[in-house]
């Protein structure tokens, strides 16, 4: 699994508790399936762009603190 992934995983992760949401909450909320945050979370798949840009502009962070290129 590459870095981005395993980041993108925590800082999602993290953000998510943070705003007591569940996959499918998340996922109804910045309209995409369930199934993406799952992959997403399990580190089986990258976000596109615009999904970036979605989860970026829903939690009030930048694209790239999801992806690691900006500390905590």
């Amino acid at each position: 699994m590459s870095t981005m992934k395993v980041i993108l995983a925590e800082r999602l992760s993290y953000l998510m508790k943070i705003e007591k949401l569940s996959q499918s909450e998340l996922a109804r909320k910045i309209g995409i399936s369930q199934s993406a945050v799952c992959n997403w979370l399990n580190g089986k798949k990258e976000p596109s762009i615009e999904s970036l840009w979605r989860l970026a502009d829903y939690f009030d962070v930048t694209v790239d603190y999801l992806i690691g290129r900006e500390k905590d």
